[in-house]
């Protein structure tokens, strides 16, 4: 099964869905888990945000999320995502495939599912890339970096010129814990990145406001979705990647879902 996590716009992809309340030992996830068929494949979607927007990015429950798409058979995850772009060619509208990751998330985020023993996962590269070969449709850009903030704020000028000035492409508030809980819990993940704005140091005079990434977001949303489904098509339908040993030897101090 093939798990999405994104936003509310994203329950119209659907064919014959069906929802499924799952409780899980982190808490309920961010809404009750809608499973339908897309593009012949049977797909698991969870509101990141919620139904209705209500957990900003530094309250989403990111391990009852993974934990329960998980629970219910998925291995796969693609996480369509917005964030801001840090270099002037990747302009709203740009669709991105990120294959590195920085975290600068700072409030405490619950990161791992293993609180007791020394269990230590490889996270060299933090996305899975099978996955990512199926999420690479065409009119995608290939690679880049995804910085993760704290939020819920925008990032300063400086910040955002900093962010760049280490060669780094997007800037974006949820995708960590994200995928390193996934990889936690032995599932590839993927994320796709739309960009909704340009961030504030990469035009003088410019800032980010809210409304207009919401507003720049529900006009792609379809070709994301089309994209997304374009993915869960491509899906390896057998995996034979790291991310099914990433545990191999080790014991683990929970058992998984």
């Amino acid at each position: 099964m093939v798990g999405v996590i994104g936003g509310s716009g994203f329950y119209s992809f659907f064919e014959d869905a069906a929802e499924h309340v799952v409780d899980t030992p982190y808490g309920a996830p961010s809404g009750p888990v809608t499973v339908g068929e897309v593009a012949g494949r049977t797909v698991a979607f969870v509101p990141r945000h919620g139904r209705h927007h209500e957990h900003p990015p530094h309250q989403v429950p990111y391990r009852a999320n993974l934990w329960a798409l998980r629970s219910l058979g998925v291995r796969q995850v693609i996480a369509p995502c917005a964030v801001g772009g840090l270099l002037p060619e990747l302009g709203p509208g740009t669709v991105v495939v990120p294959d590195q990751l920085v975290d600068r998330t700072s409030s405490g985020r619950a990161q791992t599912f293993f609180d007791t023993g020394g269990v230590h996962v490889d996270f060299a590269d933090p996305y899975c890339p099978d996955l990512r070969a199926a999420a690479l449709q065409p009119g995608t850009v290939d690679g880049g970096t995804m910085v993760v903030v704290e939020g819920p704020r925008f990032s300063t000028r400086a910040e955002s010129r900093w962010f760049a000035a280490q060669g780094w492409s997007l800037v974006n508030m949820t995708g960590h814990p994200e995928a390193v809980l996934a990889r936690e819990l032995e599932m590839c993940y993927a994320a796709v990145a739309l960009v909704t704005d340009l961030d504030a140091g990469v035009e003088a005079g410019a800032g980010v406001r809210a409304v207009d990434v919401f507003a720049e977001f529900g006009r792609n949303v379809e070709k994301l979705k089309e994209l997304v489904r374009s993915a869960v098509a491509a899906a390896p339908r057998q995996r034979d990647c790291t991310c099914v040993h990433v545990h191999d030897g080790v014991s683990l101090p929970i058992t998984l879902p």
